[in-house]
């Protein structure tokens, strides 16, 4: 039975979140996740994750189920601590010339490079026939998904890209499973697609990173707020391989994004000009947390470091990255986007002046 704790009489704003994802980048979502509940006056309607958003999502929801947000800020830490307890035995770590200059890169890891270079020659069916998964067992040792699908008070949708169809699928409800964040969480370059009733999946950021119309479809709330891993916009042009590789795989894991935030503006222009119903169609607003100028230079090879001091920094910037944004922000809640999305999507990410 599902242990509903309602909206409590501090709760005086309400939001929808959508998680990107991005490998051990997730500990940044840790620290949003962290600060929101521990502000207490927001409410989460209903969290959207994919990846490791998917991750953070059912490990919030695991814990609220129990001690609503205080309970989803311990799970969350002993989530991440395990993850990172886990990686203690991993060869894929920094090497002492990195950690002597302070970066959380894995570029000069001999070991990363290799299994860099692998993936690229080699699909996972040859080098993990046996399709072995730690993370898997870590998400099944911590996650109870029948608190997961009994969390009434905080929905959880989880994305994965069917494999054959190339479309998005949504899991929510009944259908939540730690092989359903699995899905969610397989880059093909690494593992096995997962398969579900027949139906093979890879990584949801493909056609949703995270997906935003469960939202819409869900009505409670007209807030939603993006927790973005991902840049947008990173200026220069990459030069090396690796660069280039790295740059594309952000643009790829965006594009679906952009494009429902394209269609929700759309929506709202329509509205505005008296071309839709307003009584059918809802303004949705849409508000965004993230650190680019110091989430930015961290590199896409730093996702797979999972040392403890690495993801409690994450945590902090993920922090303080919310701190900021409730104090700018907060009354802007059920009033107005912070966000300017025709900005965004042509690539002029900027925040909205809080009166207007």
């Amino acid at each position: 039975m599902s242990k509903d704790h309602g909206r409590l009489p501090r709760h005086e704003k309400a939001v929808n979140l959508g998680l990107q994802g991005g490998g051990a980048h997730g500990a940044f979502t840790w620290g949003v996740l962290d600060r929101l509940f521990e502000d207490g006056r927001i409410w989460i309607e209903a969290i959207s994750g994919t990846s490791a958003g998917a991750m953070n999502a059912v490990v919030a929801a695991h814990g609220m189920y129990d001690g609503g947000g205080e309970g989803a800020r311990e799970a969350l830490e002993a989530f991440w601590r395990k993850v990172s307890h886990a990686a203690v035995a991993s060869p894929l770590r920094r090497p002492p010339w990195a950690r002597l200059t302070g970066r959380w890169s894995l570029e000069q890891s001999p070991v990363y490079l290799w299994l860099d270079l692998a993936s690229r020659i080699a699909s996972p069916y040859d080098l993990n026939p046996m399709a072995i998964n730690p993370l898997r067992d870590l998400v099944a040792e911590t996650v109870d998904f029948d608190k997961v699908r009994g969390c009434g008070d905080m929905p959880v949708f989880v994305s994965a890209t069917n494999v054959e169809t190339g479309r998005v699928r949504v899991f929510t409800g009944e259908e939540l499973s730690v092989d359903a964040v699995m899905a969610s969480a397989c880059l093909p370059s690494m593992f096995q697609a997962v398969e579900i009733d027949g139906e093979a999946y890879w990584d949801g950021g493909y056609m949703g990173n995270p997906v935003l119309f469960p939202f819409i479809d869900l009505g409670r709330c007209d807030d939603i707020v993006i927790v973005q891993i991902n840049p947008v916009v990173r200026p220069g042009v990459p030069r090396s391989a690796r660069e280039i590789h790295d740059r594309i795989g952000e643009i790829t894991f965006n594009s679906s994004l952009l494009l429902e935030l394209r269609q929700i503006d759309f929506v709202r222009r329509m509205v505005e000009e008296h071309r839709l119903d307003p009584a059918r169609y809802r303004e949705v607003r849409v508000h965004m947390i993230e650190a680019r100028k110091r989430m930015r230079p961290l590199g896409a090879s730093s996702k797979v470091n999972a040392e403890w001091a690495f993801l409690r920094h994450l945590r902090d910037i993920g922090r303080e990255a919310a701190g900021r944004w409730i104090e700018r922000h907060f009354d802007d809640l059920g009033v107005r986007s912070t966000i300017d999305v025709k900005e965004m999507i042509a690539g002029r990410t900027r925040a909205r002046p809080a009166a207007e």
